[in-house]
C-alpha cells in the first residue's frame, strides 16, 4: 500500500483514502465486491479515476469560470481540459493531511489560503466513519478570509454499473442543460424509478427528499443526505454511474436568487457543513 493511502475496516467492509489525491475515496469494498468504483490505492493514478471525491467550495460547473459575489467579479483557472467552465470546485484537485484516524475512522483536513482557482480562503474537514454495514462522510468548511463568500458542498460518488443496475429517487424537478452544460431550465421530474441502462442523465436534481436507492443482482445500498439535491450521471458507454448528493444546483452562483438555489453566503469566520450515509447489504 502506498504510504499516502490509508484504510479502514469494519465487519466485511473496507474503505481506502487517497489524502494526497483530493481527499478521496480510492475504493470501497465489501469482501471482495466492490461497492463504489474502486481501485487499490496503490493503483489509483488520479482523483478523476477514485471511488468518490469531494465537491468543494461548489458542485458542478462554475459557468465560464467567473462568479460575482457582493459586488465583486473573480475569475478561476482552468481546471478540466477541454471545458470552457470550472468544475467540481478545487477540494478534489489538492492534496489533503490527515488530522486523526483509528482503525475506523479517519479526518482529513484541507487549508486554502486563496489563489487563482478559488479567490477566498477557507478550511475544511472532511471525516469518515465506516460501520459493519454503512459508511458515513462529512463536511465542515470554515471561512477564514476576510470577505464573505459563496459556498456549495457535496460528493461525487461512481458505483459500479452491474447487469440489473436500479435507481429509485423522489424527486421534484429536473434542471435541462445546454450543450455546455450549464443548467438553463427547471422541469417537473415525477422521480426516478428506472434500471440504469435505460437512463440518460446528467442533470442536476432538485426536491431530494427520502432516500435514493441503488440495487443490483448483489447489492442493495440506500444513500440519505442532509442535502435536498441530487446529481445524477448515467453514461451510457460507461462501466459506471454517479449519484450525487450535492447542497446547491449547478451553476447557482449565477441564477438570479443564488442562496434560494441552494448556495450559502459564508461569512469571515462563519462556516457551513453537509454529511451523506451510504447504507450497504448484500442480497
Amino acid at each position: 500500500m502506498t504510504p499516502c493511502a490509508l484504510e479502514l475496516r469494519a465487519g466485511d467492509l473496507r474503505l481506502a483514502l487517497r489524502p494526497d489525491l483530493g481527499g478521496s475515496i480510492a475504493g470501497l469494498w465489501l469482501g471482495e465486491l466492490p461497492v463504489m468504483r474502486s481501485t487499490e490505492p496503490a493503483e489509483l493514478a488520479s482523483s478523476r479515476l477514485a471511488a468518490c471525491y469531494p465537491l468543494v467550495p461548489y458542485s458542478n460547473r462554475l459557468g465560464y469560470r467567473r462568479l460575482r459575489w457582493h459586488g465583486q467579479d473573480f475569475t478561476t483557472a482552468p481546471n478540466e481540459a477541454g471545458s470552457p467552465h470550472s468544475l467540481h470546485g478545487i477540494a478534489w484537485q489538492r492534496g489533503w493531511e490527515v488530522l486523526e484516524a483509528d482503525a475506523t475512522s479517519a479526518t482529513l483536513g484541507l487549508v486554502h489560503p486563496g489563489d487563482s482557482h478559488w479567490p477566498s480562503a477557507f478550511e475544511v474537514r472532511q471525516r469518515f466513519v465506516l460501520e459493519p454495514d454503512a459508511l458515513k462522510l462529512s463536511l465542515e468548511l470554515r471561512n477564514t478570509g476576510a470577505e464573505p463568500q459563496p459556498v456549495g458542498l457535496g460528493w461525487h460518488p461512481y458505483f459500479p454499473k452491474r447487469a440489473r443496475s436500479r435507481l429509485h429517487a423522489e424527486v421534484a424537478q429536473r434542471w435541462d442543460s445546454d450543450a455546455s452544460g450549464l443548467p438553463t431550465r427547471a422541469v417537473p421530474q415525477p422521480g426516478i424509478d428506472a434500471d440504469v441502462a435505460h437512463l440518460s442523465f446528467d442533470h442536476c436534481f432538485d426536491g431530494w427528499s427520502g432516500p435514493a436507492r441503488l440495487r443490483d443482482e448483489k447489492l442493495s445500498l440506500r444513500l440519505t443526505s442532509s442535502v435536498s439535491r441530487l446529481v445524477v450521471y448515467t453514461p451510457p458507454t460507461k462501466p459506471y454511474f454517479c449519484v450525487e448528493p450535492v447542497s446547491h444546483v449547478s451553476n447557482a452562483v449565477h441564477m438570479a436568487d443564488p442562496l434560494a438555489h441552494g448556495l450559502v453566503d459564508v461569512a469571515p469566520g462563519a462556516g457551513t457543513e453537509a454529511w451523506m450515509r451510504l447504507d450497504i447489504a448484500a442480497v
